[in-house]
């Protein structure tokens, strides 16, 4: 299993539209894309504007797949759009243990 973090902030007063962006693609990647086992979508305690993404996946395949689809494409003009340039940091890591 390949497990993607991501953490980003989002621009002042873009939090909404980030919002509506994030649940959509989210959304889409879980019920859509079987490769996707999980797609949560947290926020930071201390900073409303600071986001960390924990996506798990079957495999590098599934990651790819997910990175080829019309819904991540529109997500990444949304980037653009709504994350402070520069911040987003993306981890890619192989799973070794999971408590349910």
């Amino acid at each position: 299993m390949i497990a993607l973090v991501v953490s980003l902030q989002v621009k002042p007063g873009r939090r909404d539209g980030f919002l509506a962006a994030i649940t959509k693609n989210a959304q889409a990647t879980f019920t859509d894309e079987p490769g996707c086992h999980y797609f949560d979508v947290n926020v930071d305690t201390a900073d409303d504007h600071h986001f960390v993404f924990y996506e798990l996946y079957t495999d590098q395949t599934a990651v790819d797949a997910h990175r080829a689809t019309p819904h991540y494409a529109e997500w990444r003009k949304a980037v653009e759009e709504y994350v402070v340039a520069g911040t987003q940091q993306n981890t890619l890591t192989e799973l070794l243990s999971h408590h349910a």
